[in-house]
């Protein structure tokens, strides 16, 4: 793992930075894929983890979920209005994705579906961290922020790097696996406009530039 912050620690990956999972303090936020269990329970042995929660549900977050919570006896918490999506077995499916798409990553990606213990809301405290719900991408999406030292924990708000090039840069996440983009761009204008000294994005590199952040949020369609 590596510290990008007091409490915040960024879990390694292949390739790097391609799906990403943070420990923030106790907590695990996100999952990976369903093949991501190995690595991450070799990551994390010997940090206490007390909880395990979701930016948002989708396969290459939520995947190996319900394991993690299995193997460590931990509850599982999402935003509110993924709760459902969460429960369901299926319900991280993607409705806009083609159905070869979901297909593959039902079989490679998706993980079971697992009770949620704890519905997150606008304002509530995990970690240190204040939730705020930023819907669009999914509509239960939350980020985390911790105004003392103003780090962002994003989710797929916004990606920092090409997903099919793996070069890093700012863009919007695609909008096959975007139920509302409109509203994604209202989420992503109101993180940047928090001037973020450190950005934490599911896919992509952290961002330590609030000026860079803010422009491309300044530059989305409205």
């Amino acid at each position: 793992m590596k510290r990008l912050a007091e409490g915040v620690f960024m879990l390694s990956g292949f390739p790097p930075n391609a799906i990403n999972i943070y420990l923030l303090g106790d907590v695990l936020i996100d999952a990976g894929t369903r093949q991501a269990e190995r690595r991450i329970l070799r990551q994390i042995a010997g940090s206490p983890v007390s909880a395990h929660a979701l930016t948002h549900a989708h396969p290459d977050h939520q995947g190996s979920s319900h394991a993690i919570c299995e193997r460590l006896q931990i509850p599982l918490w999402c935003g509110r209005d993924d709760l459902d999506a969460v429960q369901t077995e299926g319900g991280v499916r993607n409705p806009n994705a083609p159905r070869w798409l979901n297909s593959v990553q039902a079989r490679w990606w998706t993980g079971p579906a697992h009770p949620v213990d704890r519905a997150l809301a606008e304002g509530d405290e995990l970690a240190g961290f204040t939730v705020l719900e930023t819907p669009g991408h999914t509509i239960g999406h939350i980020s985390l922020w911790r105004e003392a030292d103003r780090v962002l924990v994003l989710g797929d708000v916004l990606n920092n790097m090409n997903l099919l090039t793996g070069r890093p840069g700012l863009h919007e996440p695609p909008a096959m696996f975007t139920p509302d983009p409109a509203r994604n761009r209202d989420s992503a204008r109101r993180l940047a406009a928090l001037r973020p000294e450190l950005v934490c994005f599911g896919h992509g590199p952290p961002l330590r530039d609030p000026d860079a952040l803010s422009e491309f949020a300044a530059r989305l369609p409205r």
